[in-house]
């Protein structure tokens, strides 16, 4: 039986500095992320361009995927592929420079085959433990469909699907068109 060597989070952020990839902690285990596809890439991109100066009129900063989240209550430091704050950014500051983001309002997933369950199940479950956090997007790397998921109260979340190309997609106060986030993506290839 192989044991596994379990790492505090002072040798997590050791870790971090010293590798070349993004490497997440759940309660002492770390996981490399692995590579994404174009598609994946593409989606990340546009939601970014597309989204981006509504939300900095809008006094909000939008965060890439290579911004660390931290959420205490579930002893994980994780990535999302976005992340927005539109109050003042608080971030735990590591020794080595890596500091993981505290107060994440809204948590944008790009969503892949291996990771749709764990970004909808236990990774969700995790992000609601966060006081600020109010909106989560599920954006399909598969196929034209995005969902977002809105906090109502502690114990309910109110749900939206858009699919159709002139559908505008809220995410905070900000709406963009579906075709426009999906813009360049073939999913023939």
């Amino acid at each position: 039986m192989q044991t596994a060597t379990l790492v505090t989070h002072e040798e997590y952020f050791d870790l971090s500095a010293k590798s070349d990839v993004k490497l997440e902690y759940n309660s002492g285990e770390v996981t490399a992320m692995a590579g994404t596809q174009p598609a994946h890439n593409i989606l990340a991109a546009n939601l970014f361009i597309e989204f981006g100066k509504c939300l900095k009129k809008k006094g909000c900063v939008l965060f890439s995927g290579d911004q660390l989240i931290k959420v205490e209550h579930c002893d994980k430091y994780t990535f999302s592929d976005l992340v927005i704050v539109c109050s003042k950014p608080i971030y735990e500051k590591s020794p080595q420079g890596l500091n993981a983001l505290q107060n994440p309002e809204i948590i944008i997933e790009v969503l892949s085959d291996s990771t749709e369950p764990y970004d909808r199940s236990e990774k969700f479950d995790c992000y609601k433990t966060i006081d600020s956090f109010r909106e989560y997007i599920l954006v399909s790397s598969r196929k034209k469909r995005i969902e977002v998921i809105k906090k109502l109260n502690e114990a309910e979340w109110l749900s939206h699907t858009y699919t159709k190309d002139n559908e505008s997609v809220q995410i905070g106060d900000c709406l963009v068109l579906l075709e426009d986030i999906y813009s360049t993506i073939n999913f023939s290839e």
